[in-house]
């Protein structure tokens, strides 16, 4: 049994983690913002801490004692870029010192992003020895948190995990891709391109999150500035990679559609309803999640990573493959009245 903490315990991931962890019998305290609903916590057996990770202070205490930091918490839509930078970089710098000012430093297991290492060069799987390139705010802001950390390496040992795009039970984003295609049999795909994509499950992510903190490598303290450096990151992804348009189809059997119509649209259409979100959100002063930054990621070309490193030093290997992963959260949704 160890003694943990998880940062954005709240969220779609976290409280994923949070629910294994105590399944496996750790001692797990959940750093939640005053704010945050519990609804998923209040039924696990964690101890709350509030705080905030822009707000120092309020680490030290929740930080103090514990045998490893899962950090989680992270700022994934913003009206403003700097929003980004204040929660993905200075708030990843906070625990990371939070930790190094502790007797006996926790391991830090970072949550970075595959945002932080930039889309596919030739539809290439990226590995993690290939160069940063993020092409967003959201991947820049990861990028720099990843940097914040190595800074500290030397002093507590750290590991980063990239994860791409992840779906899964209680996914608040994936379900409005579940409910479109439950309710029409339609999947909007936007571009016409046949750009792919890697895939998580939460629950599967959530599993290597922990293998990385059991025996995952550390970040090397001897190259701190070197972001190419693969010592200590690691991709986290299933097997299959799909299209966009296929994934749609994927989650329309998963959901007992006998038919599922992908319709593409034109770049200029997907940027013009970029701008109109963009201004709806800056109205309403409420990110959402189609946005400029977005929009950057989305002309960016293919998101792959390659889980071999994964596999290779951590014995990670997703638990069922991507089709039963979507029936099961087909069939959470449900459960939950969702769908």
């Amino acid at each position: 049994m160890a003694r943990v903490l998880v940062t954005g315990a709240n969220g779609f991931v976290g409280s994923h983690l949070a629910e294994a962890l105590v399944a496996q019998g750790d001692e797990v305290t959940c750093l939640v913002r005053p704010s945050a609903k519990l609804d998923r916590l209040r039924s696990l057996d964690v101890t709350l801490a509030h705080g905030d990770v822009t707000d120092r202070q309020t680490l030290t205490e929740p930080i103090a004692d514990r045998q490893v930091v899962y950090h989680l918490a992270g700022q994934t839509m913003a009206l403003r870029s700097e929003h980004f930078y204040q929660v993905n970089r200075d708030g990843t710098r906070n625990v990371a010192q939070a930790c190094a000012e502790q007797t006996n430093p926790p391991v830090l297991v970072m949550v970075s992003s595959l945002a932080a290492s930039g889309a596919s060069v030739d539809d290439r799987p990226r590995t993690e020895a290939d160069p940063p390139e993020p092409v967003s705010h959201y991947g820049r802001s990861k990028l720099a948190g990843e940097a914040a950390v190595r800074e500290l390496a030397d002093r507590v040992p750290v590991t980063i995990v990239r994860p791409p795009m992840v779906l899964g039970p209680s996914d608040l984003l994936g379900f409005k891709m579940f409910k479109a295609i439950s309710l029409s049999g339609v999947h909007v795909v936007p571009s016409f391109s046949t750009y792919r994509f890697s895939v998580v499950d939460a629950r599967d992510l959530a599993e290597l999150l922990i293998l990385a903190a059991r025996r995952g490598v550390r970040i090397a303290a001897d190259k701190p500035d070197d972001l190419s450096d693969p010592r200590g990151v690691y991709f986290c992804c299933c097997d299959e990679h799909p299209t966009y348009a296929a994934l749609g189809r994927m989650i329309g059997e998963a959901i007992g559609r006998r038919w599922v119509v992908t319709m593409p649209t034109a770049m200029p259409l997907v940027w013009t309803t970029t701008i109109c979100m963009e201004a709806l959100a800056r109205v309403r002063r409420r990110p959402r999640f189609m946005n400029f930054d977005k929009y950057r990621e989305i002309v960016a070309g293919s998101w792959l990573c390659s889980p071999q490193a994964a596999k290779d030093q951590l014995g990670f290997s997703p638990a069922v493959p991507l089709a039963e992963r979507l029936r099961q959260t087909a069939q959470w949704y449900r459960d939950a009245g969702w769908l």
